[in-house]
Formats: structure tokens, C-alpha cells, sequence
């Protein structure tokens, strides 16, 4: 079986040089589609793909939050359990400054800063996750331990509905 041809990007590079065991998977991305459109057009369930979030203290310092696709961040439960004032989604042309990657295509791995990486906790449990790889329709399947491992993330109870 031919192997499919995906794009070298910084997270793919990352990826490889901690060596993450991954699949590639291409689609066709669709503007303002999010994880609703890429897991159908995937073929699974958006609770296993997750979404990369770029926001910002309240003294402008980045951090990423990681989330399952059909759940929402609550900025004031991760502001509360990581003892700050606020945190709030960076503006797109921030987000891209900070990460290097363009919004819609933002992955946690390869970031241009080394930013502190937030992860529900619920998403460690799942057998697979989907995560953006670098460039928009196109997410890495990967074992969700590797976000500890590679990222150093750190669980953290951020969902808009409490735990999973």
C-alpha cells in the first residue's frame, strides 16, 4: 500500500525527531469548518479531534490549550485553576506570531515559542486523538500521551461543561 505524501512542517519534524509514531491525515479544509468538518471529513469522532487554542494571559503571555473538538474552553475555569486573572483567545496575527503557524492550521508541536501547553484532562484518556499538523486539512493521528511526553502538558480541568 503507497504510503500518502503529507506535508514536512515543523510539527512533522518534531514529531519525527521525538519519535511519535503518526499517520497523516490530508482533507480538504474548509474555512471556519473547524473540528466539525475535519472529522467528517475524516470519518470520526469529533470528540477525538482536538483543537488547538491559542490564548493569553492577562499581562499578554501565550499559553495553548488543547481540547476535544465538540467542547468548549472555559477561559474562566483555566484562568481560576491556573491562578490567574484571565486568559482570552489571542487575535489571529498574534496567535501566528507566537506559534508560526497560521490559524486553522496551528499544532502544539513546532511552535516558533516554547509556550506552556494546557490539556483537558479527558483527552489523555482517549486510544487516539487527531491534532493539527502543522497546516490546514491536515492532522496527525497520534497516541494522547505524547502530548506529556514531547509537550510536557499539563492536565488541566478547562471544559465549558466541567469533567468529561
Amino acid at each position: 500500500m503507497a504510503q500518502e505524501k503529507f506535508p514536512v512542517t515543523p510539527a512533522v519534524r518534531v514529531l519525527r525527531s521525538a519519535g511519535v509514531a503518526f499517520v497523516g491525515h490530508l482533507y480538504t479544509y474548509e474555512h471556519r469548518g473547524g473540528t466539525a468538518h475535519s472529522s467528517r471529513a475524516l470519518g470520526v469522532d469529533e470528540h477525538q479531534v482536538i483543537k488547538t487554542l491559542v490564548l493569553e494571559d492577562q499581562d499578554k503571555r501565550p499559553l495553548i490549550a488543547l481540547m476535544h473538538g465538540d467542547r468548549e474552553v472555559s477561559t474562566r475555569g483555566l484562568a481560576r485553576a491556573l491562578g490567574l486573572r484571565s486568559v482570552t483567545p489571542c487575535e489571529p496575527s498574534v496567535a501566528t506570531r507566537h506559534t508560526g503557524y497560521e490559524v486553522g492550521g496551528t499544532s502544539p508541536f513546532g511552535t516558533r515559542k516554547q509556550l506552556p501547553v494546557y490539556v483537558q484532562p479527558s483527552v489523555l484518556e482517549l486510544e487516539l486523538i487527531y491534532i493539527n499538523g502543522g497546516k490546514r486539512g491536515f492532522l496527525v493521528e497520534i497516541q494522547p500521551s505524547e502530548l506529556v511526553r514531547v509537550l510536557r502538558a499539563t492536565p488541566v480541568e478547562m471544559s465549558a461543561g466541567g469533567g468529561d
